[in-house]
Parts: structure tokens; sequence; C-alpha cells
């Protein structure tokens, strides 16, 4: 990876990669195949400041931006920590940016600092199974309780949600109008307890990414108090809106990260692997694909910085968000499918690493939002074409 440009950016990814190399692929695998949430790396990441660098300085964080984010995450998976790493970070990281721009003040005072200090974990509570992409078909329901609610409901895709003590949710509190353009009303965003009461978490069984669970959650009439609205009531979708952007951006950041990670991987193998007498990596059939690897993760990572930039200068960034969280889950997934390939059967062997990058590489390309939804909005939103769906 190159010299960032800002020295203080700089000044910041050495600190933490000098951080995140007492954590080598080693723990990685351990932390995977144990299923066990990397406690260490959190609470020595907590411990430096680093999961409060963009919660405002009043609250105990580091007041800094979306870029001093990005740059944190992708030094995190770069390091071959990939998504197990990433994912124990992020929710507090970016999920609590709808808190920040429009929670009361109540809100901010309670929950910013204790995630700021790394003893708050928060989970997100979108995703359903019968919504999808399709946020506006969201089924669960708060319904008024006096000055509170009552929600009931099912999420999934609920990550650290094990972990957590509370979760960002949107739930429907007025039925969808029937105008197609007014979809998105009459939802309203909470930031609930994961009260075991009245909430059911499963982990559901997955590919990769094993250290921190994934998991359906069950709401059962869970009592919600009025001042744990964020936002206005009815306007959730906007509100959640602040940590969405932010959220591909530091996806994209990650996905680089993981590429980078597999390419340097890659490229010493390819240096020391004789076959027919000579490095491997002499060999073009090897060396294009890890150069072409290498350039894209380079212009994927300058789109993400280009969204960034823009984000934490409070401009529109929907589109550059978008286009660098596309173009880097392509490149960071080609960069660790093609390390599997330079190792040849190896790299499908445990050992070398570059399989959990792989599986870990993937789901970037499907989540938070599929690049068949990146394209769409770049088609619609920055080509002006008809909407396709």
């Amino acid at each position: 990876m190159r010299e960032l440009r800002d020295p203080d950016h700089e000044l910041i990814a050495k600190a933490i990669r000098a951080r995140v190399s007492e954590f080598d692929d080693d723990y990685w695998s351990a932390c995977d195949r144990e299923h066990r949430f990397p406690w260490e790396f959190f609470d020595a990441m907590a411990k430096d400041g680093w999961v409060g660098v963009a919660i405002p300085e009043q609250y105990g964080g580091g007041g800094r931006g979306v870029t001093e984010a990005a740059i944190l995450l992708r030094e995190v998976a770069a390091s071959g920590a990939a998504m197990n790493g990433c994912t124990a970070l992020h929710m507090n990281v970016f999920g609590l940016q709808p808190v920040i721009k429009y929670g009361n003040e109540r809100l901010k005072e309670t929950f910013l600092p204790a995630a700021a200090a790394g003893d708050l974990h928060v989970a997100f509570a979108v995703t359903e199974p019968d919504a999808g992409t399709d946020t506006s078909k969201i089924k669960t329901r708060a319904v008024r309780d006096g000055d509170g609610w009552r929600i009931s409901g099912q999420k999934i895709w609920t990550s650290k949600a094990l972990e957590s003590s509370v979760a960002l949710m949107l739930a429907r509190t007025a039925p969808a109008p029937d105008d197609e353009a007014r979809r998105f009303e009459g939802l309203s965003l909470f930031l609930i307890d994961l009260d075991p009461e009245h909430v059911d978490i499963r982990p559901i069984p997955k590919t990769g990414r094993n250290a921190v669970a994934t998991c359906e959650t069950f709401y059962d009439d869970l009592p919600v108090e009025g001042w744990r609205l964020v936002g206005e009531e009815g306007k959730g979708f906007k509100h959640i809106l602040a940590g969405l952007n932010a959220e591909r951006i530091l996806i994209a950041a990650e996905a680089t990260g993981i590429g980078y990670a597999a390419l340097r991987r890659a490229t010493e193998y390819a240096k020391v692997r004789r076959v027919f007498d000579r490095p491997i990596g002499s060999n073009q059939a090897l060396s294009h694909p890890l150069a072409d690897s290498h350039a894209r993760l380079e212009a994927a990572w300058e789109m993400t910085l280009i969204a960034a930039g823009r984000c934490d200068a409070g401009l529109s960034c929907g589109a550059e968000a978008n286009i660098a969280k596309y173009l880097a889950a392509d490149a960071g997934y080609d960069a660790a499918d093609r390390a599997m390939q330079t190792h040849g059967g190896l790299g499908y062997a445990l050992e070398y690493h570059v399989e959990r990058y792989w599986r870990e590489a993937r789901v970037m390309r499907l989540a938070p939002i599929s690049q068949e939804m990146s394209l769409n909005f770049i088609a619609q939103q920055v080509l002006g074409l008809p909407r396709s769906y």
C-alpha cells in the first residue's frame, strides 16, 4: 500500500498498523474456527481510542470523520484480520451516525460516550426476511404504548447481536402509503435494548467471518421508551441514510484492505515458490493478474477517499459511495481469488490463510447492498436512466 498523501493520515495508519500487528493470521484463524469473538483485539482498539474515532469529542470520541474511519478499517482488514476484525469494530465506528445527527441530547449523552469507550456494543436491525433490499416493505411494527412503544417483528443479518446490548432498529409506525413515491414514509428509527425477555437471538450458520456471529432476531412486544426514538416519527428511513453512505464507504475500505492482504500473501509466495527451476512470479500468467489486482485496488482506494472526503465535507456522496463500494468489492474479491490461484492447491489449505480472505471478501459483493443494486443506483441517479426495479 502506498503512503497516504496527508501526513496526519499516514501517522494514523502507522499507529493502527503497529497495534494490529499484535494480532496475526493465526489469531484470526483461531477466532474464525472457534466462532470466538475477538475480545482481545476489540479491547486493544478501544484502549487506543480507535473504536470511537468518528464520535464527536464532546461525547468522548476522537472527533474525526469517515476518512479516518476508512483508514482505520482498511488497515485492520489489510493486517489479515479481514472482515472478522472489521465487523467487530465498524458498528461502533459508524453505526451511531444517525444518533449523532438526529438523536436527542439524552440519547447522545447516554450512549455515545459508552460506545466511544468500547463499553457499549451496537447492532444494526434493519433487514428482514421478506423485505431484503426493499426497505419500504419492512413489517416489524412499533405500536404506541402510552409515552413509549411496543415493538414486534423479525430481523435478519443482525451482526454482533450476541455481543450487543442495543440495536439501531427501523420499524414501521404507520401503514405504508399507496403512493409509490412516498413508500418510505411511516418508518421510524429507534435505539432499542436487546432485552432477552423480549428478544430471541439465533446465530445464522454461514460460510465465513465466523468470529462475529450474524443473527436472526425475533422481537415479542419489546417495550421501548419514547426518548429512544431517533429523530422524527415516520422519518426513520431519511435518518438512517446518514449512516448508509458512510457504511458503503467503509465497506469499500474493508474490501480493499482484504485485497491488499491477499495480494501481499500472493506476491510473497510467487517470489519464493519455484517450479521448473524458477520462481512462479516470473510467469506472466501469474504476475499480470497480480499486477492488475494492484492497479484495481489502488483505483478503488482512491475512489473510497474521494467518497469519504465528500461525506466529511457534508456534500452529496451517494454516487461516489456506491461507485467506491462497487469497485472495491470486485477488486478485493478478485485479489483474493487470484491469491488462491497463485498458491495452487495450497491456496485451499488453511495454513496459508488466503482461503479465509477469499471467503470473507466474497460477502462484500452481497452486502450491505449487492453489486447489482449499486449499478441500479448509478444507472438511475447518475446517468438518469429509467428505474429498472
